[in-house]
């Protein structure tokens, strides 16, 4: 029995019939497509190196704890493990609307939270394999690692992992509740211990503190309502998907000519997406900067845990700057200062305190807050915006190698759309979430993060023409 941790427990608690909670991704492999009882071979020979995937969720009755981890008694990969395929020519727009549909069905809590589709029948004879994981489960970085663990790093197929599993006998109700109120006496003894450690570093204690208190003031100047736009407001069950890609080697050229980070121009390309889709819409632009959750992993060196370790930042996206050049200096500029606001750290430490707090006080204080977010609109984030490295070298299923690796991001409360960037053996992928309903123009939102490259890429290339011209 593993008990989870209060980020993971959010993730669970704050999920309802229009707020689905799980990560996912779709990966494209080369054709053709393997015989399925290969790739559930597959799938089976790496589930010893996965036990989180033969576990399902039991939750403490009363809410006197927070919900914990059990063997799944009954657990059985066919359940998991879906196969599909598209209807003929099997074009992109037909694996959008898959991904869709997918994407707007909620997990069985009775079961492991995790799927597996596999999906035949795309145009050029590729095939792909959909990955469904609630977000209580795993976050982007440890998902991405997953990834890595189910696939091959060679064409060859690496040795099953030895696989004595049984499974624990799940725990009573009894046993859940005593087992909950005995973390509970013990927290105050744990925080404690927390704070003398603090205590017999003073100086570091300090430092921390002053870090931590800068930027929990950045982190609510920026919860004022912010000017209204049409992609927030209430959602639905219902999603929308798309993507877009490019190469790190083209956003490299950029960056290398123009200044900034990697991440510097990709969010330059998506404030242009988002400046074009307002744009469209008819919404101001003018003076206008767009609010972005942006999730910080904390996660250590050399830490493959599947739980949850993320901080968060909101950063302004300038969507009232036309010129691609000012744009991209202004992105610059915004993520200069938000890294020196330390926003992350007062995350880190909240999530940290929210350890030692009482787990019925937590769930009821979740429960409060999702209720209110539910009846009141905010008006503080725009939207979400994930980035996440993936893996840098080819990976394998059945020896068929994985030519793309697009990302999902779920939605929630008062967010229409959202972005999740992903890289993979060179490539730099968008994958495009948008609430059914109120955003039928995703692709205007795709095109211009398209447009946007193009362009910086035509001014890097000018720009080096000039300069060795000199």
């Amino acid at each position: 029995m593993d008990r989870m941790s209060p980020l993971d427990a959010m993730f669970l608690h704050v999920e309802d019939g229009v707020s689905h909670m799980h990560i996912a991704s779709c990966a494209i492999f080369e054709g053709p497509t393997p015989d399925f009882d290969d790739l559930a071979a597959l799938i089976r020979s790496k589930l010893p190196l996965v036990p989180r995937y033969r576990q399902r969720v039991r939750f403490v009755p009363g809410g006197v704890g927070r919900p914990v981890w059990v063997d799944d008694p009954h657990f059985r990969l066919e359940y998991h493990l879906r196969h599909t395929a598209l209807p003929a020519p099997g074009s992109d727009d037909d694996l959008r609307r898959l991904m869709g549909r997918l994407m707007s069905q909620e997990l069985d809590r009775h079961r492991p939270l995790w799927e597996t589709w596999i999906v035949e029948g795309l145009a050029d004879g590729t095939w792909a394999m959909v990955s469904k994981v609630h977000h209580c489960m795993v976050d982007g970085v440890s998902g991405t690692d997953l990834m890595a663990v189910v696939l091959d790093p060679s064409p060859t197929r690496s040795e099953p992992a030895p696989d004595d599993w049984d499974p624990e006998p799940e725990p009573s109700d009894a046993d859940l509740v005593r087992d909950a109120i005995g973390e509970t006496i013990a927290s105050p003894t744990e925080m404690a211990r927390w704070v003398r450690s603090g205590l017999r570093r003073p100086r570091r204690l300090m430092t921390g503190g002053r870090e931590v208190l800068d930027g929990a003031l950045s982190l609510g100047s920026r919860l004022q309502p912010n000017v209204e736009l049409s992609i927030e407001g209430s959602i639905g069950p219902h999603r929308r998907w798309t993507w877009t890609r490019t190469t790190l080697d083209d956003i490299r050229t950029i960056r290398r000519a123009l200044g900034g980070t990697v991440n510097d121009v990709v969010l330059a390309a998506i404030t242009n997406g988002y400046r074009e889709l307002l744009v469209h819409r008819g919404d101001p632009v003018d003076g206008v900067v767009l609010r972005t959750l942006v999730p910080v992993s904390v996660r250590g060196t050399g830490d493959h845990s599947l739980n949850n370790q993320v901080s968060a930042m909101i950063a302004e996206l300038p969507v009232g700057v036309d010129d691609p050049l000012e744009r991209l200096a202004a992105v610059r500029r915004q993520m200069g200062e938000l890294k020196e606001s330390h926003q992350a750290d007062a995350g880190g430490i909240v999530a940290e305190l929210a350890e030692f707090a009482p787990p019925a006080l937590l769930a009821a204080g979740l429960r409060t807050a999702v209720s209110v977010l539910r009846r009141v609109p905010q008006r503080s984030v725009n939207t979400v915006t994930t980035n996440v490295p993936g893996p840098q070298i080819p990976l394998y299923a059945c020896g068929r190698e994985m030519l793309d690796y697009l990302p999902f991001v779920p939605l929630s409360y008062g967010v229409r759309t959202g972005v999740a960037i992903l890289s993979y053996n060179g490539k730099i992928a968008f994958g495009l979430t948008g609430d059914y309903d109120t955003v039928p123009d995703l692709d205007v939102l795709a095109a211009g993060i398209d447009d946007a490259l193009a362009e910086l890429l035509a001014l890097s290339r000018s720009s080096r023409r000039s300069t060795a011209k000199r």
